[in-house]
């Protein structure tokens, strides 16, 4: 699969009007949500544009720091008299608010989602979860207390194929996963965060200071402002940008919600030499009760996203929009090649015997079958949104809740300790840490 964004954006929005004319008719004039979104830019404004389309949703308010999105925002609804706002906590305050979608960088992630669920709004909001294990209990505490819906954005929980994946898996369909394996590889500036900053970035339309948060204080950078995921500062580098979607794909396919024990990786800034200190390549290995699971991102060369379950009967390979079943009987179907060793009349009787034991079936050979299963982009950001809106209404819980998505950042965590520690980490449940 391409990992080129145009693609995505031209998935999500040719799904888009099948998507709304099936709903139209589960919700009433009644259910009306009214959302703010906290973040407006490259996710965020794809998000408000997508949650927009949706029946009986509207957004009422936007925040961020950086006024040009004030204006993209006015944009994307159509609606020149949209409140906004460089302070978020102005929306959370408002009673006609029903929910609110946050697509701000990691290090904002925590403060946002406590103060939204302490403020009594439900949250979606963009993954990973947090951005450092800690924060993570922070946040599921937060929902927990406060009876609310909170959502991670990893999309493909609420897709099609990941749900028939699923199914396949707990059907039966390779037996119990016995090795799991995770690949994405990029391979362009654009896929190595390398955007280009607002042209007009200025002390008088951007509040910088509030922006770093808790970070040390530097003068303004644009470059930070726009590549924010190329530090380890603000961001939690290819772990927290493609990894964790691997994850919570596997998480949800095999029916786990944990964190992984152990954790060994490898990596390193092998070609964007830009002053970034997150690894543009980054392999690992875990450990889930004994399962390993290998996990391989590059920014170097771009391959196919993949995702494969191996089993003793056989194989599941899912993609980002096709889902491919390989069975295995696992039998032998010929003699062993290992009597080759034998002397000429044991391995004659051997071969004599093996023919014996398994006779040959009558009629026409079997026809392998490797069925295929294809669907919309698994991270298509539709049926997440809906997902989510859909929960705000009913109360009903949703798949990527803080625990699961607590779950998934934790294994993106251990990955980029063990990377910067330079040895296996292991997580400690009765300190809810990752150890050396």
């Amino acid at each position: 699969m391409s990992n080129s964004f145009p693609r995505r954006r031209f998935l999500q929005s040719a799904s888009a009007a099948v998507l709304l004319q099936s709903r139209k008719a589960v919700a009433a004039p009644s259910d009306r949500l009214r959302f703010a979104m906290i973040g407006v830019g490259m996710q965020g404004s794809g998000l408000l544009g997508t949650a927009i389309r949706l029946p009986n949703v509207e957004c009422v308010g936007a925040a961020d720091l950086y006024d040009g999105r004030h204006t993209l925002a006015k944009e994307i609804t159509g609606n020149p008299n949209l409140l906004t706002t460089r302070r978020y906590q102005e929306l959370l305050d408002r009673k006609d608010i029903d929910c609110i979608i946050a697509a701000v960088p990691d290090f904002w992630h925590k403060r946002v989602v406590v103060d939204a669920c302490n403020a009594g709004k439900d949250i979606y909001c963009e993954k990973p979860m947090s951005h450092t294990a800690s924060e993570g209990f922070e946040m599921v505490e937060a929902a927990k207390k406060n009876r609310r819906i909170v959502q991670i954005g990893s999309q493909r929980v609420s897709s099609a194929l990941c749900a028939k994946a699923r199914e396949l898996y707990h059907g039966g369909a390779i037996g119990d996963v016995t090795m799991v394996e995770l690949s994405l590889g990029r391979n362009s500036p654009n896929g190595a965060w390398q955007y280009p900053p607002p042209t007009d970035l200025s002390s008088r339309n951007l509040d910088w200071d509030t922006w770093l948060n808790d970070t040390p204080k530097i003068p303004l950078n644009p470059e930070r402002f726009a590549r924010w995921r190329c530090w380890k500062d603000y961001g939690t580098g290819v772990g927290g940008d493609l990894m964790v979607h691997l994850i919570s794909g596997m998480l949800f396919t095999l029916g786990w919600n944990r964190p992984p024990r152990s954790a060994s990786a490898l990596g390193g800034i092998f070609r964007w030499k830009d002053g970034r200190d997150m690894p543009d390549i980054h392999a690992v290995l875990f450990d889930y009760d004994g399962i390993p699971v290998y996990v391989r991102l590059g920014l170097q060369t771009e391959t196919p996203e993949l995702a494969r379950f191996m089993g003793p009967k056989g194989i599941l390979d899912a993609t980002g929009s096709e889902l491919r079943h390989s069975p295995q009987n696992g039998v032998d179907t010929s003699p062993s090649y290992y009597s080759g060793s034998f002397p000429a009349q044991m391995r004659q009787e051997y071969i004599r015997q093996w023919h014996a034991d398994h006779p040959a079936s009558t009629g026409p050979e079997p026809v392998s079958q490797d069925p295929t299963y294809r669907g919309e982009d698994w991270d298509d950001l539709h049926p997440h949104l809906w997902n989510f809106f859909q929960a705000v209404r009913t109360r009903k819980p949703v798949a990527e809740d803080a625990v699961f998505g607590n779950h998934a950042a934790i294994a993106c965590h251990m990955a980029n300790e063990s990377y910067f520690r330079k040895k296996a980490v292991f997580w400690d449940q009765a300190s809810r840490s990752i150890k050396s």
